[in-house]
């Protein structure tokens, strides 16, 4: 018999969502054509404002909800009162960082959403670059701490 106050079923549930609404977010995307290899070297050759617009949407919405999440008094996923995250300064691990990123964006033809996006619709070739992307976390994760600040 289930019972639906067990922790573990109230975990199953939180998974449950997390991947309900994570596939919802795949779908979005290919129907959106984000994922697409075309699109993402259009926007890379200046040839096409489409994932700029995409992009530029997300990040408005992106600053509205963390504004209103500051002033509602919004709290995480635990029940604690949310605290968004206070970034180090410094400009070039930023700056290092991102061109690294959009680097493997450029070649790879996807950022790391849309590579699992792109494997689990079938394009295999994908696997490769998400091999990639996890041995460059594992190395970054290595070298961290002997990074310049």
């Amino acid at each position: 018999m289930v019972h639906f106050t067990s922790p573990h079923f109230l975990i199953a549930m939180k998974l449950i969502k997390y991947l309900l609404l994570g596939a919802l977010f795949g779908i979005v995307l290919i129907k959106g054509e984000v994922t697409s290899w075309f699109r993402i070297i259009e926007m890379f050759r200046f040839e096409s404002f489409h994932m700029y617009g995409i992009i530029g949407s997300a990040v408005c919405i992106g600053a509205l909800f963390v504004f209103l999440a500051k002033k509602g008094n919004w709290k995480d996923a635990v029940g604690l009162p949310w605290d968004p995250m206070v970034h180090e300064k410094g400009w070039f691990r930023y700056l290092a960082g991102g061109t690294i990123f959009g680097l493997g964006w450029a070649m790879t033809g996807a950022c790391p959403g849309p590579l699992f996006i792109n494997a689990g619709a079938g394009f295999t070739t994908f696997f490769v670059a998400i091999v990639a992307a996890l041995a460059g976390t594992v190395v970054f994760a290595l070298v961290k701490n002997r990074l310049p600040k």
